[in-house]
């Protein structure tokens, strides 16, 4: 979606200052943040890409506001209440609605870390070749859609060269809307830094960016 979320190529965000030595955590609450994260995500009312889409709903103000984790936090209150495990006056009140059933969570210590090992791996096998071929130039769709994308704003419209076939990959485009995952073969598309940011960027840059089949059309 058209989001505050969606900051590459904006002017006026500041320089990017990465952290030495950057802790994987800043503070316990944060490792907490992410255990919640996983606990919850196991009773599969959503998917990953629902979560980030419902990170991207966070109202501006506020996601330019929220750090890292506190995202997450404002997420996952999203999914927890869309998918009717709480409801808003628990979420308010911290505590569970009087007469609310217990369920047993599917999530239990022993196998923790096997689930975080195995993770969730999103390829697919599915009977179609891939529409393009290595060293084609392709163009990425001028899409606006009011939903969850994985086409970054500054490469629509942009032209560009299939570097990688990746396989075929859930469609995140309609799996965060619970349309189905609709897998598509997932390309590397290689972009001249210039004919995404125009003469002004460096003549020998590139961008590659992983693009699904749905997000291309032939460059022509």
């Amino acid at each position: 979606m058209n989001g505050v979320h969606d900051l590459g190529g904006m002017h006026g965000m500041g320089p990017v200052a990465p952290e030495p030595n950057e802790p994987v955590f800043h503070h316990a609450w944060e490792a907490r943040m992410l255990a919640l994260n996983i606990a919850a995500g196991a009773w599969r009312k959503w998917n990953i890409d629902a979560g980030r889409h419902a990170r991207e709903r966070i109202p501006p103000a506020d996601y330019l506001r929220l750090g890292y984790y506190e995202k997450w936090l404002a997420g996952l209150l999203t999914l927890l209440a869309e998918s009717g495990l709480v409801g808003a006056g628990e979420i308010a009140s911290g505590r569970p609605a009087p007469g609310s059933a217990k369920a047993a969570p599917p999530l239990t210590a022993d196998r923790v870390a096997p689930a975080v090992a195995g993770g969730r791996p999103s390829e697919r096998q599915v009977s179609a070749s891939p529409r393009f071929a290595v060293g084609e130039r392709v163009r990425a769709k001028q899409i606006n859609p009011i939903g969850h994308t994985r086409l970054p704003r500054y490469a629509r419209g942009c032209a560009g060269v299939i570097d990688r076939i990746h396989g075929a990959h859930v469609f995140p485009d309609s799996n965060a809307h619970f349309r189905g995952e609709n897998p598509q073969h997932l390309y590397s598309v290689r972009f001249l830094a210039r004919a995404l940011w125009g003469d002004a960027a460096a003549a020998g840059d590139a961008v590659y960016v992983d693009l699904w089949e749905g997000h291309l059309e032939p460059a022509g």
